[in-house]
């Protein structure tokens, strides 16, 4: 019952969204392990330089790592390229990249600008359309045939500085994510983390980083514990709980005025916050009134609505995407299991029934699934239950898996697990066919959360 007892004194807090800790190179670092072989195929064309001297920035090196990380898709490398267009009409071929099994190559160029600016234009080229329409079709417009380059899925130009290389080059990769898949791609989001190195003064840091581990902030510098954040809805608050002054209280900050204020501190637990839907409320377990219960606060009056009553524990509350119902955990059953409760009608019902326990539930972005911390024969991983057909599937096979926290679009997994005998983060999709480790140079990492689309 570690990771039960965890939920109910999880720490956190932040003093200061400070840019200036932002690290040339990141704490964390994204390690590929599985499921690369069964991705889609495509090239990500380094982009031109249209100006002298060597380019200020690649921006293809980091659409590639978006998209292979992703798990959906597998870029070929630079050197398997037949040539290095830098925009469609440059194609002279389109069948030698149709035979490489490419499904889209995106192209692009970087031209020098006045005043420190630089114009990035790119396009998403699907080369098989393009090798059966010859690059151009003829199509109706007015009454009239004229050339349509429908095999140009995307094509945009945008003005960039050079501090807004490494966003934009996110920004392309959510465009070409969503073309492809229909979805909305999470490449421009965060997550939060606590990082631990006990060789220092202060030992417990809370983070928060792009979601590939750069441009890191610390928010926190505790020589207390810190664990499980939580992101308000529009991504510009964190809520946690804080032991720095000597007992649980529960906070919420906004990361760029570093303006925060307490929201709880009332006798005993005040544990496991989470923000609404709407970022009007807030879930959270009390033990004020004796058993650790589910409590829902309204943010701008303060005031305490009490949603579950009973002598066992109650903890890790998560909403569903419609703010009707929280998931928590329970072990009202005997073990500790998911259970769901209806906040118009007070009704609880259990929702997990695999495995000897089901911990830390999180409802997926389409409220279509639930992702838990699954134990069964003493083993922790991070599982998935369909909704409403109650199919589970285990999707992890490291150690110790706990605290997932779901990408905004859905697609993969964030956790923290165990590997050589250190708390790292890893990655898995939602399918189980992809995953990755994200260890710390130093130290150990854990209590991850995805941010909302920012």
């Amino acid at each position: 019952m570690k990771r039960l007892l965890t939920g109910l004194i999880v720490v956190f807090a932040a003093l200061a969204f400070t840019s200036n800790t932002a690290q040339a190179q990141s704490t964390l670092e994204i390690v590929i392990t599985e499921g690369q072989d069964s991705a889609r195929p495509l090239a990500v064309v380094p982009f031109q330089w249209l100006g002298e001297g060597e380019a200020p920035y690649d921006f293809a090196e980091i659409i590639v790592a978006d998209l292979r990380r992703s798990g959906r898709f597998n870029p070929i490398s630079s050197r398997d390229m037949p040539s290095f267009p830098g925009k469609d009409t440059e194609v002279a071929d389109y069948s030698v990249w149709a035979r490489l099994g490419i499904e889209a190559m995106l192209v692009g160029e970087v031209s020098p600008l006045s005043g420190d600016r630089y114009q990035v234009t790119y396009e998403l080229i699907d080369p098989l359309r393009g090798q059966i329409t010859g690059g151009t079709a003829q199509a109706l417009a007015d009454g009239q045939l004229v050339d349509s380059n429908d095999h140009v899925i995307e094509g945009r130009s945008s003005v960039v500085n050079p501090n807004q290389f490494r966003q934009y080059a996110h920004r392309i990769s959510d465009v070409v994510y969503e073309a492809l898949t229909g979805e909305r791609g999470a490449f421009l989001t965060r997550i939060a983390y606590i990082y631990v190195d006990l060789d220092l003064e202060n030992p417990y840091h809370l983070m928060v980083s792009d979601y590939d581990g750069y441009n890191e902030r610390v928010l926190l510098r505790s020589p207390q514990p810190l664990m499980s954040p939580t992101w308000s809805p529009d991504g510009n608050r964190v809520a946690y709980v804080s032991f720095e002054n000597g007992r649980p209280e529960i906070f919420m900050q906004d990361i760029y005025t570093t303006q925060r204020e307490k929201l709880t501190s009332f006798p005993g637990i005040n544990g496991s916050p989470a923000w609404s839907p709407d970022g009007e409320r807030m879930a959270m377990v009390l033990s004020k009134d004796g058993a650790p219960n589910i409590y829902i606060m309204d943010i701008a009056s303060r005031r305490v609505e009490q949603i579950t009553d009973h002598w066992r524990i109650d903890t890790e509350p998560y909403w569903t995407p419609d703010g009707k119902s929280l998931v928590f955990t329970s072990e009202r059953g005997g073990r500790a299991q998911t259970y769901r409760v209806d906040l118009d009608t007070k009704r609880v019902r259990r929702v997990t029934f695999v495995g000897e326990a089901n911990l830390g539930g999180v409802v997926t972005p389409d409220g279509r699934g639930l992702v838990v911390v699954n134990r069964d024969n003493g083993q922790f991983h991070i599982g998935r239950q369909d909704y409403p057909s109650g199919n589970f599937q285990v999707l992890t096979e490291t150690s110790l898996d706990e605290s997932p926290s779901v990408a905004p679009n859905g697609s993969m997994i964030i956790y923290s697990t165990t590997y050589n005998g250190k708390q790292v983060l890893a990655l898995v999709s939602m399918d189980g066919r992809f995953r990755a480790r994200l260890p710390s140079r130093d130290g150990e990492v854990k209590g991850p959360a995805w941010s909302p689309f920012l």
